[in-house]
């Protein structure tokens, strides 16, 4: 069958197209990195020998394969390889700490995990269950050339991989995502030209922000450019000699490279299709890009765990762009109270979603499982993004803030993106953020952190006061503290959990 079949059918698998791909178009370039390419011929042999290699190790059908590395061809092979051996490939940030690592490696319960030398380097000494592969040695552990696992039948509803949340808010959760939702993912981007594409991936491959768009580039028959660590000239240079057409990146990537003097110097003409998800995008940026950048700017707004997706087309609706868009179709996204009331439209209310791309659960969490979940009166099964939103009148929907990042304040809600909103307005604050705090008097309080504008002067006590007139009564800082950075994940988050644990410290 070819792939165009495959992508015409009602299901198929990665693995499967990637057979196709390197029967009609072997020689096409697959992956690339800084020091080389993997051709979809080669790309296919190389997972072949993995998924073989597994099964030589008496990996099972259903077990997760960990992976704890940077961004590499070998790391998508691998991860190929998992699948095509029936496993799940669960990636795993090596950004944590080694205890973080090993706890998630135990919770996935992997026979096997696969480490590159930072990795192996942060965890030596700590034990980790299962056998140890390292990246370095890969050619010594792979299957001889030549090799054919034993084929594998995969349905729909088998786990495709397991991703482990930021913990920007907590534990790390294994959200399991099956076939079918990684099958979504890939058969409803056609329109995007994934076929053609030459996909540049500046973000971590652990990261589903990351992978929406590795999947569908290699799923369709399309090129992957790999960047292992992201720095914006560098990203621009390497967009500039592969003539990239597609990206995705993460609000804060694209505030460094439009900030470059020079940006307009890069021949950026062959872009086609540009994306952004994961944090908060403001505004006057996406207007920015928008300008500068050529090709469509798309912004995605979801959950790992699935649910509901919202999509805006900057371009088309330069008016809209503090929203994050509108559902796309198939996708029923809704507004409930804390009652688990739908609220009427022009209200706040927190974010539920449904669609064919949901999770089928946390890894071994029912409760978990659970609290996540919102059924309507029908029954119909909803994901609870954690987000506070608003529809207006033309279906878009505005982020208000994060529910969990709620502040009671003497029986008030304070919703510190109102807060943030303002802070950021103050020529001298580069950058901010707004937490709770517990407070005897008033149950919490809102405290601000921001990073200081280079070349303007003021004073904590200045901005602060100026913050605050700013603000109604009820929402106004109780302190405000400069930092030279704010702790961000990965792709753009700003890590909240960090925040909080240095006032703490700073308390001691």
């Amino acid at each position: 069958m070819t792939a165009a079949e495959m992508l015409a059918r009602n299901f198929a698998t990665l693995p499967d197209l990637l057979r196709a791909h390197a029967a009609e178009q072997p020689d096409k370039v697959a992956l690339a990195e800084a020091g080389g390419e993997l051709d979809y011929a080669s790309l296919d042999a190389l997972v072949d020998r993995i998924a073989d290699a597994l099964q030589r190790d008496g990996v099972q059908q259903g077990d997760a394969v960990a992976i704890v590395a940077a961004a590499s061809i070998d790391y998508v092979a691998i991860f190929l390889g998992a699948l095509r051996a029936g496993c799940l490939a669960t990636p795993l940030a090596p950004s944590g700490t080694p205890d973080s690592i090993v706890a998630m490696i135990a919770d996935c319960a992997a026979p096997i995990t696969f480490v590159d030398t930072d990795a192996a380097n942060a965890l030596s000494g700590h034990h980790i269950p299962g056998k140890l592969v390292h990246l370095k040695s890969l050619g010594s552990w792979l299957a001889p050339v030549g090799a054919q696992p034993t084929p594998v039948t995969i349905a729909p509803e088998d786990g495709f991989n397991i991703i482990y949340s930021s913990g920007t808010t907590g534990v790390p959760k294994g959200i399991v995502q099956s076939h079918a939702m990684r099958w979504a993912h890939i058969s409803r981007n056609e329109a995007a030209g994934f076929a053609s594409a030459v996909t540049m991936i500046a973000t971590p491959l652990y990261s589903n922000t990351t992978l929406v768009s590795v999947l569908p580039t290699l799923g369709w028959g399309g090129t992957v450019v790999l960047m292992k660590k992201f720095d914006a000239r560098g990203y621009l240079t390497l967009a500039e000699r592969h003539r990239a057409t597609h990206t995705m990146l993460v609000p804060v990537q694209y505030q460094r490279i439009m900030a470059l003097p020079d940006f307009d110097r890069f021949d950026l003409s062959s872009f086609r299709f540009k994306t952004c998800t994961s944090a908060p995008f403001p505004a006057a940026l996406k207007a920015d890009v928008v300008a500068r950048w050529p090709g469509l700017l798309v912004e995605y707004y979801g959950m790992t765990e699935g649910g509901g997706t919202c999509l805006l087309i900057a371009n088309a609706f330069p008016d809209k762009l503090h929203t994050v868009g509108r559902p796309v179709e198939g996708h029923d996204v809704r507004l409930i109270d804390d009652d688990g009331r739908e609220v009427p439209q022009g209200e706040r209310g927190e974010v539920v979603g449904r669609s064919p791309a949901m999770m089928t659960a946390y890894h071994g969490r029912k409760d978990a499982t659970a609290a996540a979940e919102w059924f309507d009166a029908d029954g119909n099964r909803f994901i609870r993004h954690g987000d506070i939103g608003r529809f207006d009148a033309e279906g878009f929907l505005t982020l208000l803030d994060r529910k969990k990042d709620l502040i009671i304040s003497g029986g008030f809600n304070i919703y510190p993106a109102d807060l943030e909103a303002v802070l950021a307005r103050h020529p001298a604050v580069a950058d901010c953020s707004v937490i709770g705090v517990p407070n005897e008097t008033w149950g919490e309080s809102p405290v601000g952190f921001y990073v200081p504008h280079s070349g303007i002067d003021a004073s904590i006590a200045e901005i602060l006061e100026w913050t605050n007139a700013h603000l109604g009564k009820t929402q106004r800082l109780t302190a405000l503290h400069a930092i030279a950075e704010l702790p961000r994940s990965a792709i753009g988050k700003v890590l909240k959990r960090a925040l909080r644990d240095r006032l703490a410290e700073h308390a001691l």
